[in-house]
């Protein structure tokens, strides 16, 4: 008994140690890397596509967010997660709902981010929380177990075993506590945020020192969904991020310039989440790309270097989708850098397209021509397997390797289909 008695309040002074030294600083347990300052978010819905080059832009990035809500399935999720093998970056997964994780995309994640809103409904805060536990232990497990074991057996050990694999699950789960401040946005609708809900930069702080202390929340998420937020985004981060010692502070909504991104960060951000422009990139390739189509003067095959001749005479490139996503980030140049993989993404569309119109008969033999000739049109190309995988995407999209290519800008050129 005594000896029970000693160990326990050793064991208490050991975890008091322990969290006082977290909390002053001195290491950092937040499995979050400090590291991450730029984090681009991905949504699988099926209308949101991502540029051909995609790990081309993405290597400017420190690490993806993958989730959303309308028109997201299962499927859809692991598609985008199987793009993703090709980015050099790491991936978390943000499901709006439980159905959204797989096996594979737990596979695949880096984390598993559990959303909670600070300044919506009780059910956006716990609610979401209590529905993806049960989703893990009624459909996620459970198929697992069916899929793996005989049924016999996988009824016998089920109410033995969900438990505990669940408990696995949540132990590699991180949470995102959100302080949602534009009520016109589809995540304050969801959340049940409205213009009463907008929090002051005290309140605010109080509610994140609530989850960073209380909660455990590894994140802290302000965000504007959609529009920026300007000064009355950068006085709450300076409100917040003072206050916190465990949780990393984020910043997301209508980033879409350098210095937009650099004064989020100066206020006090740990990293700024840049989403829907990174989808336009997509969007504009297949607008740019209809335009070159109609534009006989660059030839059948332009090169690369042609192609940006033909941008800077034909749109502004600094406007661009491409520019701004890549001002946000650290790269060197954004406007030249978009101009290049611009062109080469262009011009790596019309060798797939020209390709398969060659000989869809014999995807093989296509993808041999392209490989050849991808040094003509591509600088600094993107490892051999993504273009590979690309081409039997376009070309023999039933094959293993092909990556699902209606996911990105091609998808939504006629000639893919």
């Amino acid at each position: 008994m005594v000896e029970r008695s000693v160990s326990q309040w050793i064991h208490s002074i050991a975890e008091g140690v322990t969290s006082s030294v977290e909390q002053a600083g001195v290491f950092d347990a937040n499995p979050v890397p400090r590291s991450w300052t730029h984090v681009t978010k991905l949504d699988p819905e099926p209308a949101k596509r991502l540029p051909i080059l995609y790990p081309a832009y993405l290597a400017h990035t420190d690490a993806v967010s993958v989730g959303g809500s309308t028109g997201v399935t299962a499927t859809t999720t692991e598609e985008t997660f199987d793009l993703l093998e090709f980015a050099s970056v790491p991936a978390i997964h943000e499901p709006s709902a439980p159905r959204h994780v797989t096996d594979t995309t737990l596979s695949e994640s880096a984390f598993l981010a559990v959303p909670e809103v600070l300044n919506g409904t009780s059910e956006a805060l716990v609610g979401t929380l209590g529905e993806a536990i049960e989703g893990l232990r009624e459909d996620l497990i459970a198929t697992q177990l069916d899929d793996h074991l005989p049924s016999w057996l996988s009824d016998v050990i089920r109410p033995y075993v969900t438990p505990v694999l669940s408990a696995q699950v949540l132990n590699r789960a991180l949470f995102e506590a959100y302080i949602i401040q534009n009520p016109d946005s589809a995540a304050a609708r969801e959340a049940g945020v409205t213009d009463a809900d907008v929090l002051s930069p005290t309140a605010a702080r109080q509610r994140a020192v609530t989850a960073d202390c209380h909660l455990r929340s590894e994140i802290i998420y302000v965000e504007y969904s959609g529009t920026y937020g300007g000064e009355a985004a950068t006085d709450v981060i300076e409100a917040v991020a003072p206050a916190l010692n465990w949780a990393r502070l984020w910043y997301g909504g209508g980033l879409r310039t350098r210095e937009h991104a650099r004064a989020v960060r100066a206020a006090g951000a740990d990293a700024v989440v840049v989403g829907d422009v990174f989808h336009d990139i997509a969007d504009e390739e297949v607008d740019l790309y209809r335009r070159l189509d109609a534009e006989s003067s660059v030839g059948a095959e332009p090169t690369t270097a042609r192609i940006e001749a033909w941008l800077d005479d034909t749109i502004t490139v600094a406007d661009t989708a491409a520019a701004q996503y890549l001002s946000t980030t650290a790269v060197d140049a954004p406007v030249d850098r978009a101009r290049t993989l611009l062109a080469t993404g262009l011009a790596l569309c019309r060798r797939l397209e020209t390709a398969l119109a060659s000989d869809a008969s014999s995807p093989s033999r296509v993808r041999r021509q392209l490989d050849t000739s991808l040094d003509a049109v591509v600088d600094s190309p993107p490892d051999r397997s993504f273009l590979t995988a690309l081409a039997s995407g376009v070309l023999a999209p039933d094959t293993p390797s092909a990556l699902p290519v209606t996911h990105l800008s091609i998808g939504a050129m006629d000639w893919s289909a």
